[in-house]
């Protein structure tokens, strides 16, 4: 009997030491100095998006249920009015399980920026993001040189001058920006 159990314990342990070895490798979550991840992902319209390359991009993790994601998203609004002329590209992805409920809350706060709809979480999880907001600023060569978590004013003095400074020709990201410059 003692052998029966030693057996059936060895088999277990072998089947699950195989499970382990065939799982997946976990990536690790994008960071600050990481290349970001590619993706794609429906608009509202149902049309396949792609991360935008070689631009400067503000891309923000969000939820209609979150109510600091409903605090910030005014003034990423008011930041894209005033900064998509100097090439900012801003990019919204949405966790919302309810594509209607994202449509209507789009036609309430009148976003004019580009939504994506994650609704199975798969690329949000790619980013290692599970607190929404979650934001990341990306250079033009695809390298994430910020990460936000929380609602974040957009058109602070401190944020704006960060964003304005990465959007300058190619000659200030070789420099780099300020560090401290965003809360």
């Amino acid at each position: 009997m003692k052998y029966r159990w030693f057996a059936v314990s060895l088999l277990l342990f072998a089947i699950g030491a195989a499970v382990w070895h065939f799982l997946p490798e976990k990536r690790p979550p994008v960071q600050e100095g990481s290349a970001v991840i590619d993706f794609s992902l429906p608009d509202l319209h149902g049309v396949v998006q792609h991360y935008p390359k070689g631009e400067v991009v503000l891309l923000n993790f969000w939820a209609t249920w979150c109510p600091p994601c409903r605090r910030e998203m005014p003034s990423m609004v008011s930041l894209y009015r005033k900064l998509a002329p100097e090439g900012l590209r801003v990019v919204a992805i949405s966790v919302d399980r309810q594509q209607q409920q994202l449509v209507d809350f789009v036609k309430e706060y009148q976003i004019p920026f580009q939504i994506l709809h994650d609704a199975d979480s798969a690329v949000s999880s790619s980013y290692g993001v599970f607190r929404y907001p979650e934001s990341f600023l990306i250079d033009r060569n695809g390298m994430v040189r910020y990460h936000l978590v929380g609602a974040v004013d957009w058109m602070g003095d401190d944020v704006m001058h960060t964003i304005r400074a990465m959007l300058r020709p190619a000659a200030s990201e070789a420099r780099g920006v300020r560090k401290d410059a965003l809360p």
